[in-house]
């Protein structure tokens, strides 16, 4: 009887846990610590969720499992991919490629030469590029990319958006972190770029991670052009905050290629466990091709390479 018991009281301390997070999930609310840092991981919930039914069903607690019937389907639905999908109408106007690559406080801005060296990407966003990775950067690639807007800054706060395509300058996202913008000439189509790096959900500063964020929601909704939105989000789908910046229309290009739930962070366990903090969101008028995610050195996050096109008038 007191195995039992344990085993009913363990199961559901469990479901309880899980729960929480699923009703902030439901109530669409980001809600306090733990509960952000624990929806970034919302897919992995379901190890303990499936533990939980297996005790249940142990201890012949039927409620116990009905209960967690109900915690595995509304997990299974929420795992399904957040935002609009479809193809753009019109002829297609140019191809082009995108990477972003979060170098963790310039520590992998010489992986990252590399592998923009190997991929050939014709737009480049780089975040937490501080003052060594910025000169590298211009000393290393401006041949190849003559084109470039940037907020310099120590550690985390340097940002840097390299293009083969001239740009001309636009107001950046007000942050704590830079977020520098431009209007790229896109073979004759001007697209509007916006590097985006709000505030990490750390206990302490959650208000100004979503105030950061809806900054960035802000900026997503008021903008009419064709647009490229790239940078670590610091947010996944399973956020309020992230899926109120996709209600404004904006497309997650990696999940129009089909790899919406594949991790970039932490690189070090990922893709096996992580979260898609990383991401390019386009705007109606783009499709995406095949996203990859290549992994950097001497950094915590896997950077994010997505072939997008941009389609005109029908």
């Amino acid at each position: 009887m007191t195995r039992r018991r344990l085993g009913t009281w363990t199961a559901a301390l469990l479901f309880a846990s899980v729960s929480v997070v699923l009703g902030c999930r439901l109530a669409d609310t980001d809600g306090v610590t733990p509960v952000p840092q624990l929806l970034a991981f919302l897919p992995w919930l379901l190890a303990p969720a499936g533990a939980g039914l297996a005790l249940a069903l142990l201890t012949r607690w039927w409620p116990g499992t009905v209960w967690a019937v109900v915690v595995l389907a509304l997990l299974a639905w929420f795992i399904a991919p957040y935002g609009r999908g479809g193809e753009p109408d019109g002829r297609v106007l140019a191809s082009l490629r995108v990477m972003t690559s979060n170098v963790e406080f310039g520590r992998a801005t010489d992986a990252l030469v590399t592998a923009v060296r190997a991929e050939r990407p014709d737009l480049v966003f780089v975040e937490e590029c501080e003052y060594g990775c910025s000169d590298t950067l211009r000393r290393t690639l401006s041949e190849d990319y003559p084109y470039r807007r940037s907020v310099e800054g120590a550690g985390s706060t340097g940002s840097v958006v390299l293009s083969r395509f001239p740009l001309r300058p636009a107001a950046g996202i007000r942050g704590t972190m830079g977020m520098p913008g431009a209007v790229a000439d896109v073979r004759g189509h001007a697209v509007r770029l916006q590097l985006a790096h709000p505030m990490p959900p750390l206990p302490q500063q959650l208000d100004v991670w979503r105030r950061e964020l809806g900054e960035v929601r802000d900026f997503a909704a008021g903008t009419a052009a064709p647009t490229v939105l790239a940078g670590d989000f610091n947010a996944s789908q399973d956020h309020a905050a992230f899926r109120a910046i996709l209600d404004t229309g904006l497309r997650d290009a990696a999940r129009l290629a089909g790899s919406g739930r594949t991790p970039t962070w932490p690189a070090r366990t990922a893709p096996a466990i992580g979260a898609q903090i990383d991401h390019v969101l386009v705007s109606a008028e783009f499709s995406a091709g095949r996203a990859r995610f290549p992994d950097l050195a001497d950094t915590d996050h896997r950077a994010l390479l997505v072939d997008i096109t941009l389609h005109g008038s029908a």
